[in-house]
């Protein structure tokens, strides 16, 4: 029997806690840390670990189901999959390594290309954030939505300084005011609870770090697009998006003015 979209959003909750236990247990331990081939980044032992019982836990729960994630081999064969698992172990393993609260276990359920259940979890910081295609975003299982901004000027943008080169815009570079988290589903999430406006990324985006939030904060009332303004599609052969903007829908509207494709 098929599972529902809150029996799928029940086991990635169960999941993402039991991996929120295994990273805190490395989390200031000083684990063990490398970079990636190719520029991609440091992977530590807990990104690794959380990564093995996370597949063990959900594939063995949904053995028809594919499987994407930031630290495993790809397999071509989740292109032919119904449903797929979308996930990030550890989002933000920079901040991980250098003792900081701000990492999060991203994770995913797609069909069709769109996202039914997601869940991204701060264990460091007690959070968890939680929707599914059909329900309201929460935290803590409370309902949650973004502000109220409309505008660029002046809005508060989580984006990496790459955000202020004057190629990226029409005209003059918009004066936002940017901050920046380490992990980008974070800041999706924090979009969607209304503690900054916006998010955008004008490069592109993997679809471990935004499939989780992008529902999130789509169902607690914001837009999310790439930087063209297309919507995202999940489970492609190259697993990312063209970009990223993030922000209720008035604000979104004004950045695809502003911004230069």
């Amino acid at each position: 029997m098929r599972a529902s979209e809150d029996e799928d959003l029940a086991l990635l909750t169960a999941a993402a806690r039991a991996a929120g236990e295994i990273a805190l247990s490395y989390w200031k331990t000083a684990p063990k840390a490398w970079e990636k081939d190719a520029g991609a980044g440091p992977v530590s032992e807990a990104d690794m670990a959380v990564n093995a019982m996370l597949e063990e836990r959900l594939r063995g729960a949904r053995p028809g189901y594919g499987w994407l994630s930031e630290e495993s081999t790809d397999d071509p064969a989740r292109l032919a999959a119904e449903r797929v698992f979308i996930v990030d172990p550890i989002d933000g393993t920079r901040a991980f390594l250098s003792e900081e609260a701000g990492f999060a276990h991203a994770l995913a359920l797609a069909e069709g290309g769109r996202i039914t259940a997601a869940v991204v979890h701060l264990p460091a910081l007690d959070q968890t954030f939680t929707a599914t295609a059909s329900g309201p975003a929460l935290l803590n299982g409370q309902p949650i939505g973004p502000s109220d901004a409309r505008h660029v000027l002046g809005a508060q943008v989580l984006t990496s300084k790459l955000s202020d080169d004057p190629r990226h815009w029409r005209g003059a570079v918009p004066a936002y005011k940017r901050s920046f988290r380490p992990s980008l589903a974070w800041r999706l999430c924090l979009v969607a609870e209304g503690r900054f406006d916006a998010t955008i990324s004008l490069r592109p985006a993997w679809e471990w770090d935004i499939a989780a939030a992008g529902l999130i904060a789509e169902r607690a009332g914001a837009r999310v697009t790439d930087q063209r303004g297309a919507e995202l599609v999940f489970n492609r052969p190259g697993a990312q998006s063209d970009g990223l903007v993030v922000a209720p829908p008035a604000l979104h509207a004004d950045f695809l003015a502003h911004l230069r494709p």
